[in-house]
């Protein structure tokens, strides 16, 4: 017999770490085309602290309770009507629709796939947003081909680790931005020319590059600077510099990720032949979700922060 509740985070109201509750709820009920997944990890993203900060409730306003989080590893242990491609009991990785800090969570079968065999969960939950974003940004929203150039800001973090990998992989030459701790790391990710951003500013030392793919968001000024004209920057945060971008000639586009199996199933099967890694910075406990958004806030890390739930 299935548990009626589970363990979960909720946040109650916007507000600093201290509104992450961990509390007793109903457990969640797979509808038409939706699973029920038994949470093995869940990903911490910059997005979550965000949300429980209140600084997306202009574009998403939130309904109080909410469960946080969006990647989750887990087991399928349910699967509602008109779900044809999963099978309970098989391991998957993706997101969730119902929140990811919690011990079951329900996805759309279309936002998961089969978890990469060569990792373990708590691996798995820290690539769905990272992998998906930067493929996106990078070949969707950035347009890159074999021969250009691109610079990654942010390059160690949960985002711009896959994005130096995939780049290097398609023939693209990789100019990356991390810290001093981080250049031997990013440099075994594939990036040909690492820049640390505490002692060198990029604007001194690159130019005309044909995109910059900017995972930080407060570096836009100086990412907008660096391109050449008709370069394209790809921003995952921040505010667009919409009329600074015309006078220089350039394009600027807001990243948006979607998540689907199909794009899953290729992402794991690099992971799987050895093409593509994951990193995780720092690992918590369920009841812990407030410092590990404490580390999150603090930026400058190397890979995902994770929640090991079960």
């Amino acid at each position: 017999m299935f548990k009626q509740t589970m363990q979960a985070i909720q946040v109650h109201e916007y507000g600093d770490v201290d509104q992450l509750k961990l509390a007793v709820v109903a457990r969640p009920e797979p509808q038409a085309g939706e699973v029920l997944v038994r949470v093995h990890a869940a990903g911490v993203n910059p997005i979550d602290w965000k949300v429980r900060q209140g600084l997306r409730k202009h574009l998403v306003p939130m309904q109080f309770p909410y469960i946080p989080g969006m990647e989750i590893a887990g087991v399928v242990e349910g699967v509602g009507p008109d779900v044809t491609t999963l099978q309970i009991e098989q391991a998957v990785y993706g997101r969730s629709t119902t929140g990811a800090y919690a011990e079951y969570a329900v996805a759309a079968e279309r936002m998961l796939a089969l978890k990469p065999q060569s990792l373990s969960f708590d691996e798995a939950a820290s690539i769905p947003v990272g992998a998906t974003t930067a493929w996106q940004g990078l070949f969707e929203s950035g347009k890159l081909e074999k021969g250009q150039r691109v610079v990654i800001v942010g390059a160690a973090g949960g985002v711009g680790l896959f994005a130096v990998q995939l780049a290097s992989q398609r023939g693209i030459h990789v100019i990356a931005t991390a810290s001093g701790a981080n250049v031997d790391f990013v440099c075994s990710l594939g990036a040909e020319t690492i820049i640390d951003y505490t002692t060198t500013s990029l604007a001194n030392v690159v130019h005309d590059v044909d995109c910059v793919f900017d995972t930080v968001g407060s570096t836009l000024e100086t990412s907008a600077q660096v391109l050449k004209r008709g370069g394209i920057l790809v921003a995952l945060s921040g505010q667009p510099l919409i009329e600074r971008a015309k006078e220089r000639g350039i394009q600027v586009v807001a990243s948006h990720t979607q998540i689907e199996s199909e794009m899953l199933k290729n992402i794991a099967r690099l992971i799987d032949e050895g093409h593509l890694k994951t990193a995780i910075k720092d690992t918590f406990p369920l009841s812990q979700a407030s410092q590990a958004h404490v580390l999150g806030q603090q930026g400058h890390g190397r890979g995902r922060i994770v929640l090991h739930i079960a």
